[in-house]
């Protein structure tokens, strides 16, 4: 069977990864994954805008990405696609992020809708599922920087919504203390519960018999969940978090100082800041629709972007 090579890039309001991958048949290898923090979504929340530095940070970190696909592309036949997602959607100056991606990789970048985004999480995080003993239909829940996605599913979409409660965002608008206050958890608790509202209104959410939780606040909760030394996605990847433990991880982040988050042994230091909040929206995830567990994925859409070059 012939193997096709192709290039994934997935910019968010935190970071922008890359994934370099052979496809063949059902199966995707991978030849170069990589991240970078870079905050895109700095202050978009308040201005509406994207602001000069997060688009330069950007763009060195593109820059690099673009190197590698060289390399690893010998006859330059690689497919590229770039996919953007929460923060470049609502920015108003979106078309400078737009110009310079294209400048640095020759393809358009696509600001995906959020529905486009959440079916491509759906594809990335649950082909590699099947199979196993996880129940079907899946709750799949990306929990981004600027937004989260909430997809339910067996072997396609049912249903799905993107909503704007992201890590980056919530820190943000609401969890600015060190650690943050009773009252500023309380409305960062507020506005989680109420875009939860808005996504039982169109998302079959209580058929859903699996909750698989993907992106970064997620894997690094079961990080420190399985008291890991050191992050670890072979032992991350499909793990299985008890409800319990992911309450105790949340509540014991936001109770904790910066310092204290860096501290942890499987906290990347672009999450230390963010961290609090992504754990709280997965912790009210699995308190609102009482799930026993959450499976991790480390796939996502960054692979979904891939699957769909295939």
């Amino acid at each position: 069977m012939k193997t096709k090579r192709v290039a994934a890039i997935d910019c968010g309001t935190n970071s922008v990864r890359l994934l370099i991958a052979d496809i063949s048949g059902d199966e995707l290898t991978d030849v170069e994954r990589r991240m970078e923090i870079v905050r895109l979504g700095q202050d978009v929340d308040r201005t509406g805008r994207l602001a000069p530095e997060a688009l330069e940070r950007t763009f060195t970190a593109m820059r690099g990405y673009a190197k590698l696909i060289r390399e690893h592309s010998p006859d330059g036949a690689v497919p590229v696609r770039v996919v953007a997602t929460s923060a470049t959607r609502d920015a108003a100056n979106r078309a400078d992020f737009v110009s310079g991606v294209r400048d640095i990789f020759g393809v358009e970048p696509e600001v995906v809708t959020g529905d486009e985004e959440a079916r491509l999480s759906f594809t990335g995080a649950t082909r590699g599922l099947a199979g196993s003993a996880a129940e079907t239909p899946y709750l799949v829940v990306d929990i981004g920087g600027g937004s989260t996605e909430f997809v339910v599913g067996s072997r396609s979409v049912e249903g799905a919504l993107s909503v704007d409660i992201g890590c980056v965002r919530l820190t943000e608008r609401h969890l600015r203390d060190d650690p943050p206050s009773a009252e500023t958890v309380e409305a960062a608790v507020a506005d989680i519960e109420a875009a939860m509202d808005r996504v039982e209104e169109s998302v079959p959410v209580r058929t859903a018999r699996t909750l698989v939780g993907l992106a970064g606040s997620v894997t690094t909760v079961a990080g420190i969940a399985l008291d890991l030394p050191a992050y670890d996605p072979a032992r991350i990847h499909h793990s299985r978090i008890p409800a319990e433990r992911v309450h105790e991880v949340s509540a014991r982040l936001l109770r904790m100082t910066h310092d204290e988050r860096a501290a942890i042994p499987v906290m990347h230091p672009g999450r230390v800041d963010v961290i609090g909040a992504g754990a709280l929206i997965l912790d009210r995830i699995v308190r609102r629709y009482g799930f026993p567990e959450v499976v991790v994925s480390e796939h996502d859409i960054l692979d979904g972007i891939a699957w769909s070059l295939a």
